[in-house]
């Protein structure tokens, strides 16, 4: 059963967790995660006190599967873009299960997501919410919204235009719930007409139609990455951690975004519709659209070096990519009506930082009030949080406590 694990979890006595720092108040926290037959994890029940989260093992020992379950509350394929079929235990029965307790403006939510075999022998994805059915993963950005670095975005400044882009619309995703579901639409929308396209069918009336949903969540998709991308610009970290954290400058390369910047938005829908329209042969021969936000790229550069962040060392880098991160905690933080709440999850976060870095980090982690969970191979990287954080051991397919 794909949802073992949320009715066990629903069963227990929810415990009165408290933070014991009174200054650390973050919007919305987890409070109970519960595995079964998840990756390494037959069974896992986790209680969290709503501060920071450290989870310290070797390597192998499960520490970045739990930041992937947490990932899967939310919309996508998490953190590490996994099949479905892929996440089941092998010892398991062959179907698996997240589920967790969320506490969020006063009241504790059940958030569950799992997967069981499909009649046509594939997986297939189950959300729940409350013990209700949810529609699919994006029903999850209204209670909460993550936000992930792992070892495998170090290279994103050198990866390819897909890879930024993604990175970009998961920080616009933690301001505007509607991005997710926009994002879902046109892709949607885009591969519907693709494929008309692709079977020759020239149905006017149905292929405009998608265009027409095309242009105005792809111009939707454009003016949210131009707002985040300008609070971003404003919210610099640097000035928090006295430029142990570089402040980036952000330069948004497409069609739609370009176009945003001095026409309306109605022109901008107009002009991109009347694009796909006229070139649907071009789009049938190529495969795909040629034009659209699914094309566009995210360009950084360091601010104080005026140096794009590809040229720069493999050190700045990562303090850029981080920097980005804090910036957009900053930029929510600075502004509690705006967005859901913001799940930080750092996958060997502090293994290349100084220790000056590091406890700048978990200071400006602190201040901006939001949950966070990290993974390590040494607890003493973590040393510089002191009694702020939660820590656990990961070893032998179970988590501990450490006191």
């Amino acid at each position: 059963m794909a949802f073992q694990a949320e009715h066990s979890v629903a069963e227990l006595v929810d415990a009165d967790f408290a933070s014991p720092i009174p200054s650390y108040a973050p919007r919305a926290s987890f409070r109970r995660l519960t595995l079964t037959d998840y990756r390494s994890y037959t069974s896992a029940d986790i209680a969290f006190d709503g501060r920071p989260v450290t989870f310290v093992g070797a390597n192998g020992a499960g520490k970045t599967n739990l930041l992937e379950a947490l990932s899967l509350l939310g919309p996508g394929r998490g953190l590490r873009s996994a099949k479905l079929e892929d996440l089941a235990c092998s010892t398991g029965r062959g179907g698996w299960a997240v589920a967790s307790r969320l506490s969020l403006a006063g009241h504790e939510h059940a958030l569950g997501v799992g997967g069981a075999r499909a009649a046509n022998g594939g997986e297939r994805r189950q959300c729940r919410i409350d013990g209700a059915s949810a529609r699919g993963p994006t029903a999850f950005v209204d209670y909460v919204r993550f936000l992930w670095l792992t070892p495998a975005q170090d290279g994103l400044f050198a990866a390819g235009a897909g890879e930024r882009r993604r990175f970009l619309d998961r920080l616009v995703q933690a301001h505007h719930a509607s991005h997710a579901r926009a994002l879902s639409d046109y892709e949607t929308a885009m591969r519907q007409r693709q494929r008309l396209l692709d079977e020759g069918r020239a149905d006017d009336i149905w292929l405009s139609a998608l265009e027409t949903q095309m242009a105005e969540t792809g111009v939707a998709l454009a003016a949210a990455r131009r707002e985040v991308a300008a609070r971003l610009a404003a919210a610099d970290v640097s000035a928090l951690a006295a430029g142990v954290f570089p402040a980036a400058d952000i330069a948004l390369q497409g069609d739609l975004e370009v176009a945003l910047g001095d026409r309306p938005v109605s022109d901008v829908e107009d002009e991109f519709s009347d694009y796909l329209k006229s070139h649907r042969r071009l789009d049938a021969d190529t495969g795909r659209a040629t034009r659209g936000p699914h094309r566009s790229d995210m360009i950084v550069s360091h601010r104080m070096k005026q140096m794009p962040a590809r040229v720069c060392s493999t050190g700045e880098q990562k303090a850029l990519l981080i920097g980005l991160v804090l910036a957009n905690a900053c930029a929510l933080s600075a502004d509690e009506g705006h967005g859901a709440p913001l799940v930080l999850l750092l996958d060997e976060i502090a293994a290349h930082l100084d220790p000056d870095r590091r406890a700048a980090l978990f200071d400006i982690l602190y201040s901006a009030g939001f949950q966070c969970f990290m993974t390590g191979t040494d607890k003493d990287l973590f040393a510089a949080w002191g009694d702020r954080a939660q820590s656990f051991e990961v070893a032998d397919g179970g988590v501990r406590p450490i006191n």
